[in-house]
């Protein structure tokens, strides 16, 4: 079964057409890796799926619906979605990097709630960021800093998370790190991971 899917879709931008017809189905409780060439739609296809950019034809249904009805909220509650290439704002630390994931489940100006404060803490723990949460985001190396961008997608509580090249730029160590933390999530926690590579 599929939780996300799409079907016939046909993507581009303006009129020039990347994707044509395209049918993809991601296994609920797996990773699906998308590999291809630079500049062959891969990560076209993961903004469609993540309604980042709506199709030319055809549907993406989440859950059965067809993902571009569903109010953003509900969807940011079903789905995460880290993009390459993300700079965060000057300033920030990684907890409050982090903390910018649990959005979708506030509510007006309350403030963090517990069960926010809960699902930052494991997100950072999880993504072993925890002893670096008060640093500043733009001190963190490469690989620290793409855990503590999955972190944030993390604390959105999802079960669909999609990453779009999380390894580019990064040495074969950080690499590997980030692809046993994508194997980890995906066999300890049951999350559905499409994953975009280029190698």
């Amino acid at each position: 079964m599929s939780r996300l899917h799409c079907n016939a879709v046909t993507l581009g931008y303006a009129r020039h057409t990347i994707v044509e017809g395209l049918d993809l189905a991601l296994l609920d409780d797996a990773v699906t890796v998308v590999i291809g060439a630079n500049g062959s739609g891969k990560s076209t296809v993961l903004r469609a799926l993540a309604r980042v950019l709506r199709p030319a034809r055809g549907r993406v249904l989440l859950d059965g619906a067809d993902i571009s009805s569903l109010p953003t909220r509900d969807v940011a509650r079903r789905l995460a979605l880290l993009p390459q290439g993300v700079e965060a704002p000057d300033g920030l630390n990684v907890e409050e990097l982090v903390s910018l994931g649990r959005f979708p489940h506030q509510r007006g100006f309350g403030g963090a709630t517990a069960a926010d404060r809960r699902a930052v803490q494991w997100a950072l723990e999880t993504t072993g960021m925890a002893p670096l949460a008060r640093r500043a985001v733009d001190t963190l190396s490469g690989g620290e800093r793409q855990r503590a961008w999955i972190a944030m997608t993390l604390a959105q509580e999802t079960e669909l998370l999609l990453l779009d090249e999380p390894t580019t730029a990064l040495d074969v160590g950080h690499q590997l790190e980030v692809l046993d933390l994508v194997r980890r999530l995906n066999r300890e926690r049951g999350i559905t991971i499409a994953i975009v590579l280029h190698d």
